[in-house]
Order: C-alpha cells, then structure tokens, then sequence
C-alpha cells in the first residue's frame, strides 16, 4: 500500500524517524472499534491493537489512536496482526467533550484538512448549531466548510443560503442535495488527492448519503429521518477513513446528538470575529457588554447592526468554555495532589 496515497509526506516521515524505533513502519487509523483499530500500512491492511507502554501512556481518551491518526506499529509477535506502540503529533484534531459528566476529551477525528459541517435544510437548520460547529472546527485547525444538504426541498435557498453567510462570516457555504448530486460539483476542489475531509453534523442531516454519492456506491447505510423533526437513527456506527475514487481521503462520523467545547476560549474569537472586533473598540478592556457605557458591542445591537441572538449564543458558549476550563484545573489539581495513605490497622 502506497502511503503516499494516505497522506505521506516528508514532514511525517521525519516525525516517524524520531518516534520509532528498528521495525516498526508507519501506518494510518483508517476504523476505531472500542480501541481495535483497523490500519492502513506499507503491508496492507492489518488489525491493531494497543498494548503495554502505549496503553499506560494513552490515559487519556485524546491518547489513544483516533481515526486519520499517523501512528508507528509493528508486527504482532503472533498472528498477523499489528502492535500500535505510538501515536504520531497530530497537524489537526476535531475535538470534544466526551459524554457524561467526567472532564474527558474526546477525538473524533485527526489530521483533518477541510471539515465539512452538514446542516440539513429541513428542520435541522439552526443557525446557532453552526456557530457552535463552527467554535470547534476553528479549534481543530482544520479549515470549516458550511455544506448546506436537502438543497432539492426548495425552489430558492437563498435565504437560508444568506442566514448561514451572516453567522460564518468568510467561511465558504456550499449548498447541496445528496438525492438529485445538485451542487455537489462545489466540493471537489476540496477533495484533492491525499488530502483529508471530514463530515461532521447532527444526525439525519444527511452525511452517508453525501458520502455514497462521493464515493459512487451505496456503501455507507442510509435510514430515513422523522418528519416531525428531521431527527434520525446514527446509521453510521463508526468513524472510519474512506479513500475516494479521485484519491482524497474522508472520515464519515456518527451523527452528533450533542457537541459539547473542549478549550475552544481562542477558537470563540475567530468564530465570533465580528464580535472580538466590537469589543475592541469597548471604553473599559474588561466590558461585560451588560450596562457599562461606552460598550460598542451593545451600541451595534441597538444600532440592528449585531444580531442579538448571536450575540446570546456567543455568551453562552463563552461562558460554556470557561465552564470547561474550571474543569479541566480542577481535574489537573486532583490528578496532582498526593495520595494519602490509609493508616494501617493495628493487629
């Protein structure tokens, strides 16, 4: 298997040089299944596992090898499967809190280059949502497309076409129909051989079906949506890498019932720049935007000039990241305090 095809380039090369050791050869997570992982080497494709030193150096869920993750393996000592000893530097992670009410990180994806936020134009639409996607991807490093899908539903799109533009201000908006392939020609020049997309998106809004009429097969399980909400079943179980028929790469991903930030405070400003750049011009540096005079961010609200629910929407993600950073010191600090030792009982 040519890794080159994958991804390969020198500046991995050389970060395997320095990680691996006599043996080992580089590979791609192409599917995760409760840390089995399917992987694309220089030998083909092979089950990986984690064992020893990297499960004890993996304690946390964002160590553990995440799928598009470069990882250094070697041969199983039985079988043909391979061992993974190391997870090379990520370029990009799309990250988030992992469910439940533990501070975990969890990587839904890795070495990402485009990311794809699928909205459905159907009862999915939410603006909203897409500034929250938008928080995340900013946070990844991978570069945030808006896709648009069930473009066929209507005879115009251009208002929901307009409303997306306002809240991803210079971020490209895409829309689409999966069903008919209408627009679908806009996302090939994201697709170029070697590079990496992902779909990212509530469940129902259509991502497998986009991924079957990228890949030209049904190969991806479609289930139908509610029509009272557009909600649906995740037909897709696991993240898994896709080599599509023009040689780009795509993560398909299960629908998200909920996108919860993981340390997304500097991703905030680049999502919200409209936003940063009012409150730059604020009288006091520390401007809560509340009362205090002088406060350019109220005065654009007034003035029709911000949208006062984006507006809302970013104090409650703000206040939501902070929420996560309180969090993650407190989980830091308990991590680090000494264990006390149980007084031994006397015989």
């Amino acid at each position: 298997m040519d890794l080159r095809l994958l991804g390969w380039d020198e500046e991995w090369e050389r970060a395997f040089a320095e990680a691996a050791e006599e043996g080992a050869y580089p590979a791609r997570v192409a599917l995760d299944y409760q840390h089995i992982y399917r992987l694309y080497t220089p030998k083909g494709e092979k089950l990986g596992r984690i064992e020893g030193r990297m499960r004890h150096v993996a304690a946390t869920r964002e160590g553990f090898p995440a799928v598009g993750d470069w990882v250094v393996a070697r041969d199983a000592p039985v079988g043909d499967e391979a061992v993974i000893e190391a997870v090379l530097p990520r370029r990009s992670r799309f990250l988030r809190k992992a469910a439940g009410k533990a501070h975990v990180p969890q990587v839904v994806a890795a070495n990402i280059d485009v990311l794809f936020i699928v909205v459905g134009l159907d009862h999915d639409f939410n603006p909203r949502r897409i500034e929250r996607y938008l928080v995340t991807a900013y946070d990844s490093g991978a570069r945030p497309v808006v896709v648009l899908n069930k473009a066929d539903l209507w005879d115009e799109v251009d208002d929901f076409l307009e409303m997306a533009e306002e809240v991803a201000p210079g971020v490209p908006v895409l829309p689409v129909s999966a069903r008919t392939g209408q627009g679908m020609e806009a996302l090939r020049p994201y697709l170029a051989p070697g590079k990496t997309v992902a779909f990212v998106g509530s469940s129902g809004v259509g991502k497998s079906s986009l991924v079957n009429r990228l890949l030209g097969e049904e190969r991806q399980k479609v289930a139908e949506v509610r029509a009272s909400d557009s909600r649906g079943r995740h037909t897709t179980r696991h993240r898994e890498l896709l080599v599509l028929p023009d040689g780009a790469l795509l993560v398909d991903t299960p629908g998200m019932r909920s996108l919860q930030l993981w340390e997304a405070s500097e991703a905030l400003d680049e999502a919200f720049a409209d936003i940063a750049a009012l409150a730059a011009d604020c009288r006091f540096k520390d401007c809560t935007h509340e009362a205090e005079p002088g406060c350019a961010v109220r005065a654009a609200i007034e003035e029709e000039r911000l949208d006062p629910e984006r507006f809302e929407n970013y104090k409650r993600l703000k206040l939501e990241a902070k929420a996560k950073e309180r969090g993650l010191r407190a989980r830091d600090l308990e991590t680090r305090r000494p264990r006390r030792r149980r007084p031994s009982r006397k015989r």
